[in-house]
């Protein structure tokens, strides 16, 4: 008896929209997933490592394990790494609790220095198996009451209810922050892979009102890391930390503001004048900044004329924000890549369906992706490692998350980036293959 394949993953018009008859904020339907070889984005052990001299413990199935042992091989973190793996028998005789506990100690007892905190990552079998956690943490703590230990997941069923893997990791970079006294001249931007630019607006506005600029990624050590906690603001910007910010300004007293990465001038106004009246610090010139992205951008156009582009999410937290921006600017946008779109993204999408129904949308995890890749094709410009695998080019801007990038700044360099990207091709192939894209530096 032959079998009969009843789904053909090869019918790619199932991993192709156009928005004019896409629906939001889901355009694609959820099922089995591809993961594509563009590995620059950040993963949970690339984010914990943010904190300064903290250790990272994975308490996971030797499966599970395989993938972070990699990332942390891969990015020269090895000496803040460490693994606890979780047996049948563990589950089998209920000893979960113990095996953390123990597996912690025991790997605390043999590192070279003790570390001032630690990281420990549970897995989904905790939670299928009912482990108490909370009793772990409780035990952990007395044991060492020198180090500071604070809960983090590698749990894939969190992915579609609550917070996402994401946000839940951008919160636990600050649940080590101890309460302190409060300095109203120290402000923390929080929740960033990137250190935020200097020559954005809103550095410079922060340090000309006479404030303190803190930065988890400007930290070297971790009791520059706990004056963070001094913190009379808390600002986020990159849309998954906001929920960590909203747990700070709870947690430890100091005010939290979402001035959420934006590439409407509007929208960019909106976010600065907000700030100075936080600040209460000048504004900047707007019409005098407006005029400048106006020029880079108008140069950009000049160089790369009709050429297509294509976006990805990885690129920017708003890609469809970029698409409006630089379609309303002449460009010749034709492809966005992205799974799902965030409620910031609303409005652009009612645009771009209006304006410009013919924007392809692909998703980037759909089965069918697989075979989406194209061979060798550098008469596009793509934004962005998934973007550009997927069109086979080798004339790509190469960011992940915003690389720090806000305000006004971020249009002018995006243009510089963009320019740079079509003059001189990369090698796509071996770049986008680099885990955790600037990660070397930590």
């Amino acid at each position: 008896m032959m079998l009969k394949r009843v789904n053909d993953d090869r019918d790619l018009s199932a991993a192709k929209r156009i928005i004019g008859e896409a629906s939001f904020p889901s355009p694609f339907r959820s099922g089995l997933e591809y993961a594509s070889p563009a590995r620059g984005t950040w993963n949970i052990v690339h984010v914990g490592m943010l904190i300064p001299e903290a250790h990272e413990i994975f308490v996971c199935a030797a499966s599970c394990l395989r993938g972070v042992v990699l990332t942390a091989a891969e990015c020269g973190m090895e000496d803040r790494f460490s693994t606890v793996e979780i047996k049948e028998n563990n589950l089998l005789d209920g000893d979960l609790e113990d095996l953390i506990v123990d597996g912690v100690s025991d790997i605390i007892k043999k590192l070279k220095k003790r570390p001032p905190a630690i990281l420990v990552y549970t897995s989904c079998v905790h939670h299928f198996a009912g482990c108490d956690l909370d009793m772990v943490y409780q035990r952990l703590r007395q044991m060492h009451p020198d180090i500071d230990f604070t809960d983090c997941y590698m749990n894939p069923i969190m992915r579609k209810s609550g917070l996402t893997p994401d946000q839940l990791m951008r919160s636990r970079l600050y649940t080590l922050l101890k309460p302190n006294n409060i300095d109203e001249n120290t402000v923390s931007i929080i929740g960033n892979d990137f250190s935020t630019d200097d020559e954005s607006q809103l550095v410079k506005m922060i340090r000309s009102a006479g404030k303190n600029l803190m930065e988890i990624t400007r930290c070297s050590t971790y009791e520059e890391y706990q004056d963070m906690a001094k913190s009379s603001l808390y600002i986020s910007y990159y849309p998954p930390a906001k929920a960590g910010g909203d747990m700070l300004e709870e947690r430890l007293g100091g005010r939290h503001i979402f001035l959420p990465f934006a590439l409407s001038y509007d929208e960019i106004e909106k976010n600065l004048k907000e700030l100075a009246g936080v600040l209460s610090c000048p504004l900047p010139d707007f019409a005098l900044l407006r005029q400048k992205c106006e020029k880079a951008l108008e140069h950009a156009k000049q160089i790369i004329g009709d050429t297509p582009i294509a976006i990805d999410y990885t690129a920017l937290p708003r890609p469809l924000a970029l698409a409006r921006l630089l379609l309303e600017h002449g460009f010749n946008v034709q492809r966005v890549y992205a799974d799902t779109f965030i409620p910031l993204e609303k409005a652009d999408f009612e645009y771009l369906k209006e304006n410009h129904p013919e924007l392809e949308l692909y998703p980037t995890v759909h089965s069918s992706m697989r075979f989406m890749a194209e061979k060798e094709n550098n008469s596009i410009l793509a934004i962005g490692q998934k973007a550009a695998h997927f069109c086979g080019t080798n004339r790509f801007v190469n960011i992940v998350e915003g690389g720090g990038m806000y305000d006004f700044e971020a249009i002018e360099k995006l243009c510089a980036l963009m320019i740079d990207a079509y003059e001189n091709e990369k090698d796509m192939r071996n770049l986008i293959q680099i885990k955790g894209m600037g990660c070397g530096c930590i």
